[in-house]
């Protein structure tokens, strides 16, 4: 039987605010990656968007905004150099273990995928044409794949993949050259075995048969 190697969050890298998800983490790593600041700039205030729709009830919050921005540069380990509208702030505000997000799930349309993956294509929608939608399109896709494996323990092709993301983003989002779906052994890697020892049971076989043909002689 085929075992299969789960990504466990403990054996990933640590999250600053496991409370916006693995996603949003990812996306934070990749625009300190981008050289040009206007695009820097543009994708941080997409992902600002994105953390968000995963606060709406803070939204009558008169500080909400300057909140996000803050989780923002914690997230980004306050490596990110964009043009924020408020100061960044001293890492020792952040001793306070920041209160939990609460996980909407009343309307996700397929739990396996999950909320965050909805809210990650309705802001790729928003994005205009180019390398970073394909980025947040290929992260999207890749996702949905590995979540669906991982929540069914099966196989599943990649024109259903496709297709889920294209009923999820209303026909708006597609596939373009540069996204490119993932094999399952590059989302979930091999499970690597241990080597056995001898086992001491063939020894002493062996040791027998050579005693038992030593005596007739």
């Amino acid at each position: 039987m085929l075992a299969m190697n789960y990504d466990y969050n403990t054996q990933r890298k640590r999250m600053a605010l496991p409370e916006y998800g693995r996603n949003v983490q990812k996306m934070v790593d990749h625009i300190k990656t981008i050289e040009d600041r206007t695009e820097r700039n543009r994708a941080a205030k997409t992902i600002i968007s994105i953390m968000g729709n995963l606060n709406p009830h803070l939204r009558d919050v008169g500080d909400f905004k300057h909140k996000l921005w803050d989780h923002l540069a914690l997230i980004a380990s306050f490596e990110l150099d964009i043009d924020s509208p408020y100061p960044v702030p001293e890492p020792s505000k952040f001793i306070e273990k920041p209160k939990q997000v609460p996980y909407k799930q009343g309307d996700i349309r397929f739990l396996h995928y999950g909320r965050i993956i909805e809210l990650m294509i309705d802001a790729a929608v928003e994005m205009n044409e180019g390398p970073e939608k394909e980025y947040l399109t290929t992260l999207i896709v890749n996702q949905m794949k590995k979540s669906y494996i991982t929540w069914n323990r099966g196989q599943v092709a990649d024109e259903v993949i496709i297709k889920d993301m294209k009923l999820l983003s209303k026909g708006k989002l597609l596939m373009t050259e540069g996204v490119r779906i993932l094999e399952v052994r590059e989302l979930i890697p091999p499970v690597k075995r241990k080597p056995l020892g001898k086992p001491h049971g063939k020894q002493q076989n062996k040791q027998f048969v050579k005693k038992k043909g030593h005596s007739r002689h």
